[in-house]
């Protein structure tokens, strides 16, 4: 049985159809590094974030595995001398707010206290009102 040539074209049409779409498979990336992942932080804080908010967009759960072991790594990097400044500056920081809102409270305080002794003076005034009668204003026996 002889092949037209439409049909060998045809064929050729459909095995190059074939070998491209096998050979258009996206590459799989691999997972980032822990090292990777403590050297760019812009990079560890948005695979975080992918693995917090929406575990379904990450790549994959062992980006976000490594994600975690690098926050967990860099947070006992920190040097001593730095965290002591730190706490050091926080205490600072704390101190004069709170020295602040103790002025801001003395001084509502001293504007709420009624001082009796210096409280304007009103007049007593003996006269009636002018819309009263005599009649009112007189004891009764």
């Amino acid at each position: 049985m002889p092949y037209t040539t439409k049909q060998i074209v045809a064929c050729g049409w459909l095995l190059a159809a074939i070998f491209g779409s096998a050979g258009c498979e996206p590459k799989r990336i691999p997972p980032m590094t822990v090292t990777d992942l403590m050297e760019d932080r812009v990079t560890l804080d948005g695979v975080l974030m992918k693995c917090n908010e929406h575990p379904a967009k990450a790549r994959n759960e062992s980006d976000c595995l490594n994600a975690r072991i690098a926050i967990e790594r860099l947070a006992k990097d920190v040097d001593p001398a730095v965290e002591a400044k730190r706490t050091e500056d926080f205490e600072h920081s704390r101190e004069k707010l709170r020295l602040a809102q103790e002025k801001v409270r003395q001084e509502q305080e001293a504007r709420t206290k009624v001082d009796a002794y210096n409280l304007p003076l009103v007049p007593v005034d003996s006269t009636p009102p002018s819309g009263e009668s005599a009649a009112t204003t007189q004891p009764r026996p």
